[in-house]
């Protein structure tokens, strides 16, 4: 396993612990989260702890699998399955982190 695959499933990781803090740890000052190609969602490493920390608190047990992981250079691809909560339907996603050196710059979700 990659050092940059395994930088994604540690992000993975804080996210089903809902460490925000951790997460974004692993991110750049300016990172952000986005939809596919699509618009910015979370703004930034404080957009991005902020947005996972509300997420958190209205679905407190929420986690995230991994179904597989790629790496090709400076991207990373997850395919997870993601569960919100005991009685929803889990979902699939894609999620693509792009890596300036060690750190997430930005993650982009297909849904």
């Amino acid at each position: 396993m990659s050092d940059r695959l395994a930088v994604a499933e540690q992000m993975i990781a804080h996210y089903n612990a809902q460490d925000a803090d951790a997460y974004v740890a692993l991110m750049t000052d300016d990172a952000c989260e986005a939809g596919y190609r699509g618009a910015v969602v979370r703004e930034g490493k404080e957009g991005t702890r902020a947005g996972l920390k509300a997420m958190f608190a209205e679905f407190p047990e929420n986690r995230a699998e991994i179904l597989k992981g790629y790496e090709l250079g400076e991207f990373v691809a997850l395919h997870e399955r993601v569960f919100r909560s005991a009685t929803a339907e889990p979902f699939e996603v894609m999620s693509i982190y792009s890596f300036e050196g060690d750190k997430v710059s930005r993650v982009e979700f297909v849904r």
